[in-house]
């Protein structure tokens, strides 16, 4: 089992947040999972531990559809900070709208962390969902 220091979920469902902390109990070890309701609480609490030194979240599960801030804009506000370390984020909706996934293939293109596309329900947690995988090609 990975060990991970530190993991954000970004979304306003408590039902999604619940089932995903239950499921990374089984898929990884971490001590310092953060929960946020909306984008603009998620990137504050990333550049305040900017600012203070602290590890940056390793895993990002980051809802697209929430209140305040949402996903799309959570990630232009993320792209825009100088983190050398990559963040792997877990884009998660439960829309089915294909502009949803185009504008996903497009932010992949220029968000400098692995950005990887989940449809809710989310029934399991892949060890690729926590890591970044290398593959040879």
């Amino acid at each position: 089992m990975k060990k991970i220091s530190c993991i954000f979920i970004v979304d306003d469902d408590p039902i999604t947040v619940f089932g995903i902390k239950k499921m990374l109990n089984s898929a990884t070890s971490c001590d310092d999972i953060q929960i946020f309701q909306n984008g603009l609480e998620a990137f504050h609490a990333i550049k305040d531990r900017q600012a203070k030194g602290m590890n940056m979240p390793e895993v990002i599960f980051l809802d697209i559809n929430m209140p305040i801030m949402d996903g799309w804009d959570f990630l232009d506000e993320l792209i825009s900070l100088d983190i050398k370390k990559q963040i792997i984020i877990n884009l998660i909706t439960s829309s089915i709208d294909p502009l949803d996934y185009e504008k996903w293939n497009t932010f992949k293109d220029k968000c400098p962390h692995p950005l990887k596309f989940k449809n809710k329900p989310i029934f399991k947690i892949e060890t690729n969902d926590l890591v970044c995988m290398d593959v040879a090609s």
